[in-house]
């Protein structure tokens, strides 16, 4: 486990969204990212997360692929990236930096509308 204070993982996650390229970061719409310590068990139930697997982040939220004309006053999306999972399977810190990246990719990825299965396809 590494240890890692709270105020240096939210900037690896700031480093890890201004990263993403053009032109993914200028379409991001109504979704907000934030960092919690872990998944609530609703959270994990939710997402269907076997006993004893790790959740590293979460999209909740409509998909753009999803939204229609009829989309309008909707609550933002939320993507949540979660601190303790990642800090205790990272060795150090260019570990934690890998994976912070990795998963919020993975997470926007669904923001767009990008299937688990699709990412797998694609190697993430």
């Amino acid at each position: 486990m590494v240890r890692l204070e709270a105020e240096v993982f939210d900037e690896l996650v700031a480093a890890a969204l201004q990263a993403i390229p053009e032109p993914f970061a200028s379409r991001l719409e109504n979704v907000e990212i934030v960092v919690a310590d872990e998944p609530s068990a609703a959270e994990l139930a939710g997402a269907r997360v076997p006993p004893g697997a790790t959740l590293f982040g979460l999209y909740q939220g409509i998909p753009q692929t999803g939204r229609g004309a009829g989309y309008t006053f909707v609550m933002p999306d939320k993507i949540t990236i979660y601190r303790g999972p990642i800090l205790r399977v990272c060795s150090d810190a260019d570990d934690v930096r890998a994976r912070v990246t990795e998963t919020v990719i993975h997470e926007i990825a669904h923001h767009f509308g990008i299937s688990d299965e699709r990412l797998d396809e694609l190697g993430w």
